[in-house]
């Protein structure tokens, strides 16, 4: 059953099922007014997106701990994930735009032709760099699933996640991150669906929105970030090419040495991603063109996901997130951004449950005395919240709580 909200537009309040909310929105997003949610007495600023001819509501970007614990926007405990460490450096919020500046630890230019190492240093390694943190490639990736809503699911959205919708959702998500003080989504690139009978438009879409990344004259080449599907890497005649659904006939290319890193560095999401067919394979990757017009990847990163998008690390994981999939319950998905796998998170959550929520751990069978120290310790970080543990040592996954 729907869950009824209120916003507040202007003097007027309405119900998120109100027959009038959509004219209401409308006029609003014209004037570029800000509604409140209603889930706490003063109201929580809000924004509003358009989704072709629909106005929706959505969350400020890191104001999640500001709603309500039983509100659809209530956002999980950051240091309860990998996003703990990456606020107030990596990500700073500007409260009066409700943009999120990021600091990336990755490059959007290219200087010469020496290729990016991966796991060593740049964009795909998940450290921090000297005294300031800085986000990788993955955890940019993890921001914008968290951003755009994708980590959360209930098995009333069973066959309603689609790539058109994931696309609309990451974007909007981009527009309100910076870099270097402008949005992320001016140089975010991610395929729309598509559609045979539309393939002149999406590709000459397709033309327009990657000439910024073709070569300058003189100077440091700009780089843009791509977030696509994996379809295959088909061998080339000279190194590797990433295939990406919604884009067929426009490959990226890795030179072989690039290509050997990934298989190093993200050999368990490979591995995850070719057992079973009904996960997805995301990358990440920065990348230029050439003066020809081919699409040369500098930097790359993958996250594996589950049939219904949701992310998921180990087969373990992918266990929890399976039981999660077939419950009525919202539940959210902990994603660990630069964190390290010898440091424990909640792999998911229950947010919305009263009077007490819930977070979901995994204790791998690699778990040491210091991975158990620092789970009890981040378990008693959150009084307010129970805790469920699987140890798999201890044999089969334990029931949900109930």
């Amino acid at each position: 059953m729907e869950v009824t909200r209120q916003f507040r537009i202007g003097a007027e309040s309405y119900d998120n099922n109100a027959p009038d909310l959509q004219t209401a929105l409308k006029a609003a997003y014209e004037r570029r007014q800000r509604p409140l949610c209603l889930c706490k007495e003063q109201g929580v600023p809000m924004y509003i997106a358009r989704m072709g001819d629909q106005f929706l509501v959505k969350r400020m970007p890191l104001t999640g701990a500001e709603h309500s614990p039983a509100c659809e926007s209530f956002e999980p405990p950051y240091e309860l994930s990998g996003l703990g460490a990456l606020m107030g450096s990596a990500i700073q919020l500007d409260p009066t735009t409700g943009m999120a500046a990021l600091k990336l630890e990755f490059s959007l230019s290219k200087r010469g032709n020496r290729a990016s190492p991966v796991g060593t240093g740049n964009g795909a390694v998940d450290s921090v760099i000297g005294e300031q943190r800085k986000m990788t490639l993955r955890g940019l990736l993890h921001y914008l699933w968290h951003e755009a809503g994708m980590t959360k699911w209930t098995s009333a959205w069973s066959g309603k996640r689609h790539w058109w919708n994931l696309q609309w959702h990451l974007l909007e998500a981009a527009k309100h991150m910076a870099v270097k003080d402008a949005p992320l989504s001016d140089i975010l690139y991610i395929p729309e669906q598509f559609r045979s009978r539309n393939r002149q438009a999406i590709e000459q879409r397709r033309v327009e929105a990657l000439a910024q990344a073709l070569p300058p004259k003189s100077g440091p080449r700009p780089l843009m970030v791509l977030v696509g599907e994996v379809k295959e890497f088909a061998p080339a005649r000279s190194g590797v090419n990433l295939v990406v659904k919604h884009m067929p006939g426009f490959p990226f290319i890795l030179d072989e040495g690039l290509y050997r890193r990934l298989q190093a560095r993200f050999e368990s999401e490979i591995a995850l991603w070719s057992s079973d067919n009904a996960s997805h394979l995301v990358a990440i990757a920065t990348f230029g063109l050439s003066a020809a017009g081919l699409a040369i990847v500098e930097e790359i990163a993958l996250m594996v996901v589950a049939e219904n998008w949701i992310p998921y690390e180990s087969a373990y994981e992918k266990r929890l997130v399976d039981a999660l999939a077939r419950i009525r319950e919202q539940s959210t998905k902990g994603l660990r951004y630069n964190m390290p796998l010898d440091q424990p998170m909640a792999a998911a959550m229950f947010l919305q449950r009263q009077p007490r929520q819930v977070a979901l751990y995994i204790v791998p069978p690699i778990a040491d005395e210091k991975f158990e120290a620092a789970l009890d310790e981040l378990i008693t970080s959150r009084p307010e919240m129970d805790a469920w543990i699987w140890r798999i040592t201890d044999g089969e996954m334990p029931p949900l709580p109930t």
